[in-house]
């Protein structure tokens, strides 16, 4: 191994390392949210009315949608923001939802969708990329197929960083439709979190804290990866095997 081939293995291993750090702490807030609310992410729901949760799929594709069209649409508009200056809007956003309890966190959905896809799409061109690509579009809502912060599993997380998605593989419309059921899942449990009484201004806007956190560092983990398997040459789902490899190491 020559001297250019160590650095470049070392570097590699940095890279990783940094990024096995943010895949590590994306959930820490989120744990502190369940302890701040009380109960197990899995029993969230459960405190949700039977006609929510029927209808949380079809909000949630709805919330999608609209996120889809308005943060594409600001991006000539708006210029991107700071990761903590997005985390202070959307926490204050769930702070108001949560005041109203469920019906205005609800209505508070489509909106902090919008500026997590927003969010994720300034990511990706920190990293290079161009939120006008189709495919890198289709990237950034891959990011809310992930296990969401108040999960214990981080397997769905590495499942979700080495999914492939191409131009020939679907239009956005049927990517929404794949991301849609898991995304509707974990804000059903934001929803939940929301409508604890007395305290829902504030677990709301704990919860949107921890959402933004969480959605802001996975998407550093997945074009973070996407750079890097462009850089070296190795592909991405070898990456997510040495990437799963260091965060168990951490």
């Amino acid at each position: 191994m020559t001297g250019t081939d160590l650095v470049a293995v070392v570097d590699i291993n940095q890279e990783l390392t940094a990024l096995a750090r943010r895949h590590k702490g994306a959930g820490g807030v989120g744990i502190q949210v369940l302890n701040f609310v009380g109960g197990q992410a899995e029993n969230l729901l459960e405190r949700l009315p039977d006609k929510v949760k029927e209808r949380l799929e079809d909000a949630t594709s709805r919330a999608l949608n609209i996120a889809m069209r308005a943060a594409s649409q600001s991006r000539g508009m708006v210029p991107d923001q700071k990761g903590w200056l997005n985390t202070a809007i959307t926490t204050a956003m769930g702070a108001m939802g949560g005041a109203g309890g469920l019906p205005t966190a609800l209505a508070e959905l489509p909106v902090t969708t919008t500026v997590l896809l927003r969010t994720i799409q300034g990511i990706a061109f920190e990293y290079g990329f161009d939120p006008d690509d189709p495919e890198v579009q289709k990237e950034c809502l891959l990011v809310f197929g992930s296990a969401g912060p108040l999960a214990a599993d981080d397997g769905a997380d590495m499942a979700f960083l080495s999914a492939r998605v191409t131009l020939t593989g679907g239009t956005v419309h049927s990517l929404i439709a794949r991301v849609a059921p898991r995304l509707a899942t974990v804000l059903g449990q934001k929803l939940a979190t929301q409508t604890v009484p007395v305290i829902g201004a504030v677990a709301g806007a704990a919860t949107n804290y921890a959402y933004t956190s969480y959605y802001q560092e996975m998407a550093h983990v997945h074009f973070g990866l996407r750079r890097l398997s462009e850089q070296t040459g190795i592909s991405r789902e070898d990456l997510v095997e040495n990437l799963r490899v260091a965060v168990r190491a951490l």
